[in-house]
């Protein structure tokens, strides 16, 4: 089977990329998932509030003293501790791309416009094939629209778009009251790509010690039902390369992700929970069915289930919520005891 796909520019030997995670965080791990069998690698996100707080240490370094005797002028301390999370990032950039084949994609995870976007350049020049703009915000204020969240988003794109030449995609949530005219704008700013879904992780209220506590969910297969339907509803309306993100643990995940019209699916739960030899057999699984089915290559079949294709379009939108609620039988709920 030709498992070929194209995504942001860069030919693929399959559709399956190792998704941001711990895995991927040295260059040694992301030597083991290609080996594995992955087509690319995400790097983990470098963070708005990493790079602010190093900015923050470097000025304080080189203000601190100044005034008192000449030689502080040329006295640079080294900050410490997570100050040098660029740093680290930067050089695992350049390990990596000297010891494996694969694009690398590097990623920046922030939520307002700002210099921690410059570090994309730094990216681009230590080697990334493409790079992957994560906006994470959640607005708490009531008194703020959502027009100027959407425009906050936009503005870190261009500034992003601006820093680098190679291809940007932005990783969205799909939390916005019209996601398609949103994705249409990222491609009327440059973006090649979107990557759906950001997973924000919310949390929790410890009741015995009434805290509020933060744990790790990963994702299930059902969590791929929401952007398998915004995969088929954009892919053939806008100008961007989609990736799926959530909810890809099996073959038939990849499957159904490339029909709804995805260029490549993202997997990290599915790893960390049983080992990224999972890639060969999610490969096998593909192959398997795309022979019982009479498909030759995953082109063949990209865009296949979009909602442009199918025969009830509307089962897409507002039809399969009414169709699901009137199949529900109530002789199956449970009688009193």
């Amino acid at each position: 089977m030709d498992l070929k796909t194209t995504y942001l520019g860069m030919q693929l030997k399959n559709p399956i990329i190792a998704a941001a995670s711990p895995l991927s965080r040295t260059a040694e791990g992301i030597k083991k998932l290609e080996a594995a069998g992955a087509s690319a690698v995400v790097l983990p996100s470098l963070f708005e509030e990493e790079i602010e707080q190093e900015m923050h240490v470097l000025d304080h370094f080189l203000q601190v003293g100044t005034e008192s005797y000449s030689e502080a002028l040329s006295y640079f301390p080294q900050p410490e501790g997570d100050a040098k999370a660029s740093e680290v990032y930067l050089e695992t950039i350049r390990q990596a791309k000297a010891s494996v084949k694969v694009p690398i994609i590097g990623s920046l995870n922030g939520a307002t416009p700002g210099g921690w976007i410059r570090h994309a350049t730094m990216m681009e020049e230590a080697g990334i094939d493409a790079l992957e703009l994560n906006l994470y915000y959640v607005p708490s204020d009531p008194r703020q629209a959502g027009h100027s969240v959407e425009t906050q988003y936009l503005q870190a794109v261009q500034y992003a778009l601006s820093c680098v030449s190679i291809p940007v995609a932005v990783k969205i949530s799909p939390y916005f009251s019209s996601l398609p005219f949103f994705a249409r704008e990222l491609a009327e700013f440059g973006a090649k790509g979107i990557v759906m879904f950001n997973r924000f992780y919310q949390p929790d209220i410890d009741l015995d010690s009434l805290e509020i506590i933060s744990d790790l969910s990963l994702s299930r297969s059902e969590d791929l039902r929401l952007p398998l339907r915004w995969t088929a509803i954009l892919a053939s309306q806008l100008n961007l390369d989609i990736a799926i993100t959530t909810g890809v643990h099996t073959g038939q995940d990849v499957l159904k992700s490339m029909m709804a019209g995805a260029k490549v699916v993202m997997i990290a739960s599915e790893f960390l929970q049983n080992g990224v030899g999972q890639i060969s057999k999610i490969v096998t699984e593909m192959e398997s069915w795309m022979q019982e089915h009479e498909y030759e290559s995953v082109v063949q079949m990209q865009g296949s289930m979009r909602q442009q294709s199918v025969a009830e379009p509307a089962m897409y939108e507002r039809a399969n919520y009414m169709k699901i609620l009137h199949s529900f039988n109530v002789d199956n709920v449970p009688a009193l005891p």
